[in-house]
């Protein structure tokens, strides 16, 4: 999967903005204003943080050495996945939904049935 693969399949999901609110060339990708996914634009190959279940995060960077511990972020909770690396596009696909999944059932209860999630 390339950078522009990966933004569209962000970009395809219910209430997703972009937006580079840290500098010009790390894009972040937000459900209901809270961050799901975020990439720098210069990273060769392309690497993207994605939000993981922390016992599941574990189990992906034992199974896969292009799954490490969320770079900048809080490591228990976080990914940094090479999305232009060897894994499968239906994998980093699954990955990108559980971060998103993960973030909207963050959201209250109100939150997500006013955004028809519920």
């Amino acid at each position: 999967m390339n950078i522009e693969q990966f933004r569209a399949y962000c970009l395809s999901k219910k209430h997703v903005t972009e937006s580079f609110p840290f500098d010009d060339v790390t894009l972040v990708f937000k459900v209901a204003g809270k961050l799901f996914a975020l990439t720098g634009l210069n990273n060769k190959p392309a690497t993207a943080n994605l939000k993981c279940d922390p016992e599941k995060a574990i189990q992906l960077r034992e199974e896969y050495s292009d799954i490490i511990e969320g770079y900048h972020m809080n490591k228990k909770h976080w990914n940094t996945v090479t999305i232009e690396g060897n894994l499968p596009t239906k994998l980093i696909e699954e990955l990108v939904n559980n971060s998103y999944n993960l973030v909207v059932k963050g959201l209250t209860k109100k939150r997500q049935k006013e955004l028809g999630f519920i």
